[in-house]
């Protein structure tokens, strides 16, 4: 914002380019922004990453492929990601499938365990991050004692496979009532004249139904991707804080799947 105040003033767009985050920073302090919050700011843009916009169609009925939130904490960036990566193979039944300096992608177990731990609902979570085909954190550091954490959940997988589901369903409920017209109206079962209307009407509606169904098949991909927003704030929530380090229970003597160190 000062950056582009700066630029307009001086007519240039080489201006907002040449400042840098002391130069801001003190401009913000001359205007009455603390430094801190200032600082928060120009990390917090640092690390946005911006998403392309979905305008398909598989967007404006299903909803988002990918849910992102984020949150400054407290922690280093190592201790944000080791209390992450500890929290969601305790918990959520994720497993490591990347792992880099600054970031961490998890992904579902697929193993007996996790499916058992999953299917009985242990600890009533209802594990809705395994609903998606990856997470990822990223983090960057804010001053000493904070980090700026980033979470994403891809749901492009499960949104295709709803979508799928529905589309399935559609030319289920068609097929059904094209073959009950092409036999009402080829004369292979008699039918007075009368009630042929009506018996053509009756026959499409498996298409109908078919239809609506795999519209809401599609639907409800947007409640799945909620529930997958809210865990990703949880755990923010949790982050902030200083819940995810608690006295192991008895859910903990099942296997994780995470490598001892």
């Amino acid at each position: 914002m000062l950056a582009r105040a700066a630029e307009l003033q001086a007519g240039s767009g080489d201006v907002a380019e040449s400042l840098t985050e002391e130069q801001i920073v003190e401009l913000g302090k001359e205007v009455g922004f603390s430094a801190e919050h200032l600082k928060q700011a120009l990390v917090e843009e640092r690390t946005r990453i911006v998403l392309p916009e979905e305008s398909g169609l598989a967007a404006r009925i299903a909803g988002p492929g990918v849910v992102v939130a984020g949150r400054t904490v407290r922690g280093s960036p190592g201790e944000v990601l080791a209390d992450l990566d500890d929290w969601l193979h305790r918990e959520e039944c994720l497993q490591v499938r990347r792992r880099m300096a600054d970031r961490i992608v998890w992904e579902p177990r697929r193993d007996l365990i996790g499916n058992i731990r999953r299917g009985l609902n242990l600890g009533g979570r209802g594990y809705d991050l395994t609903k998606a085909g990856a997470v990822a954190a990223s983090v960057s550091p804010m001053d000493a004692n904070r980090t700026h954490v980033r979470l994403e959940a891809d749901l492009s997988r499960p949104r295709a496979n709803r979508i799928g589901g529905g589309i399935a369903a559609a030319g289920t409920g068609s097929v059904v009532s094209l073959l009950a017209l092409g036999i009402i109206f080829s004369g292979a079962i008699s039918i007075a004249a009368p009630f042929l209307p009506f018996i053509g009407a009756a026959a499409l509606l498996p298409a109908v139904a078919g239809g609506a169904s795999g519209y809401a098949a599609a639907r409800s991909h947007r409640k799945s991707a909620e529930r997958v927003l809210v865990a990703l704030e949880q755990l923010l929530d949790r982050l902030e804080h200083g819940e995810m380090r608690r006295t192991p229970s008895l859910l903990d003597l099942l296997p994780t799947g995470k490598p001892r160190r």
